[in-house]
This record gives C-alpha cells, structure tokens and sequence, in this order.
C-alpha cells in the first residue's frame, strides 16, 4: 500500500483503495478508500463495477484480475506480475 501510496502522490493519478475494513490513506485529493460491508466477494463486484478501460487495478486474486481485464483495464499482481489473458487461464487450469 506504501508503494501505491508514493507513486499516486508523486503522480497525481487517482487511486481508490476498496476493501471490507477501513484502509487509512493519507488525506489528498487523489488518494480515497472505500469501505464496503464484509460479504463474499463484495469489495471485487465493487472494483468490478466501478473500473474503466485502461484503469490499473493491483490484485493477487486471479478471478477478479480476469473480470477487470475483461473490462479493459490492466491487471498487475502485488509482485509487479502483469496479468493478461493468457497467464491468468494457465493459472485458472
């Protein structure tokens, strides 16, 4: 989260953090979390619904990386990893 955190204040790029518990970001404009309520999959159908194309989500979770690049949006792994289709369906077998 650091990382992220320096990148969008060095950048300016907006960055939202969504997760079932409160994640603290420094205030700035550019930087927002979003609480959502504790369920399965509720913080990913949240991500889901609110990316665009070409929008940078970073996951380790395979399933909503698929749904996100589905969408038009990149997908990279907390390791740096850039998920694309093919990676993600020889990980999904």
């Amino acid at each position: 989260r650091e990382t992220i955190v320096r990148a969008a204040e060095r950048t300016g790029v907006e960055c939202t953090f969504v997760a079932n518990h409160v994640v603290p970001v420094p205030k700035r404009a550019n930087i927002h979390s979003l609480q959502v309520p504790a369920g399965f999959d509720i913080a990913d159908n949240e991500i889901v619904r609110r990316v665009e194309p070409n929008d940078l989500v970073i996951t380790s979770d395979i399933p909503l990386a698929d749904e996100v690049i589905t969408k038009g949006a990149l997908a990279l792994s907390s390791r740096g990893e850039l998920y694309t289709k093919d990676t993600i369906k020889a990980r999904l077998n």
